[in-house]
């Protein structure tokens, strides 16, 4: 039987607008409009106008977009959500707050759903399982600067993937960082543990293909993919050394990976912690992606993978300003500290 994400685990459009809309000084319930505090608020005053006219709105806008921006959306993002939400109310008649409260709620949620709606569908089941009946395993590669947590999210991943009956190949490719090979060893032998082989037809469900450090990454992944395709197994999880986006020798280093070994799908690991800081970092690693390919259509970063998102209480507009800037998806948000959030 095919596991899903728990619902909780999807991207939450409503638990989204719902974070936008409280106020955190107040904690307000937001679906309580007589108590409501935050975006909402801000247009109690106009209630009773007959129409509402675009410079009626102005001042309720201008709040609504500082609010915005202070949940670290981006400030070119916040106007066109205000701008979304003038074009729907104005014309509008509305005699209570109530009235427009819901309205102002739903335009939101409408500009949100379309911004956070991406360019391209991903659905790993369903394309590790094409790939599997086609006898060839299934690629994905995580990218991302140091410290964002890598390779805790793409043990994560191997667990929710073996819960699906897929067998998975880890890939050492960070043969920097001291500590990253044992560290994916005690993933394997602890993701092995909650999943023996005797549960699943006697497979071995994890496994690591390492060669230490001060190798070639590119090489390893390459290997990794062939002793993958060798032995049937199902997925390969390319685990690639942390760098900062401005690091030219190092960022053509994943470029190389990249193109050489063409994955199925190439996940860019973001924290939520750091904001709009992540946004910057995911633009100029699908720049470098870009430049440093000899590919004329490099492959660039297909979805994202946003840690640490129970840090952060009701500041997620960053998780907005990366999907609107990249028009790419976001596949999964780490919860918790366990395999399965």
């Amino acid at each position: 039987m095919i596991r899903r994400p728990p619902r909780s685990t999807l991207f939450p459009y409503t638990t989204l607008v719902r974070s936008l809309e409280i106020d955190e000084k107040k904690g307000v319930n937001p679906n309580s409009y007589a108590k409501t505090s935050g975006i909402l608020s801000y247009f109690k005053g106009i209630v009773g106008s007959k129409t509402l006219s675009r410079a009626e709105l102005q001042s309720a806008l201008e709040k609504m977009k500082d609010h915005l921006i202070s949940k670290n959306v981006a400030a070119d993002i916040a106007y066109k959500l205000c701008d979304s939400v003038a074009t729907n109310l104005e014309g509008k008649s509305l005699g209570t707050f109530g009235s427009i409260a819901s309205l102002v709620k739903n335009s939101l949620t409408t500009s949100l759903v379309r911004i956070l709606s991406p360019k391209r569908r991903i659905d790993i089941i369903r394309d590790a399982l094409e790939a599997k009946n086609n006898g060839i395993p299934y690629t994905i590669a995580f990218c991302g600067v140091n410290g964002v947590g890598k390779s805790t999210n793409l043990a994560k991943i191997c667990f929710w993937l073996i819960e699906n009956d897929f067998s998975v190949l880890i890939a050492a490719c960070d043969t920097f960082r001291a500590g990253a090979v044992e560290q994916l060893r005690t993933h394997t032998r602890h993701l092995n543990a909650l999943h023996p082989p005797e549960r699943h037809n006697n497979r071995t469900m994890v496994q690591l293909y390492e060669k230490g450090y001060g190798k070639d990454a590119a090489g390893i992944a390459m290997e990794a993919i062939k002793y993958a395709n060798d032995t049937t197994i199902d997925i390969v999880l390319i685990d690639t050394a942390g760098r900062m986006q401005d690091n030219e020798p190092l960022m053509r280093s994943l470029s190389k990976l990249i193109r050489i070994n063409d994955p199925d799908l190439v996940l860019f690991v973001g924290e939520a912690l750091v904001g709009n800081e992540a946004v910057d970092q995911l633009v100029k690693f699908n720049k470098s992606l870009a430049d440093y390919s000899s590919n004329e259509n490099p492959h660039i970063i297909d979805g994202i993978v946003l840690t640490k998102f129970d840090t952060i209480d009701d500041k997620v507009g960053a998780a907005i300003s990366m999907t609107y800037i990249t028009g790419q998806p976001i596949v999964f948000v780490g919860t918790g500290q366990t395999y399965s959030d």
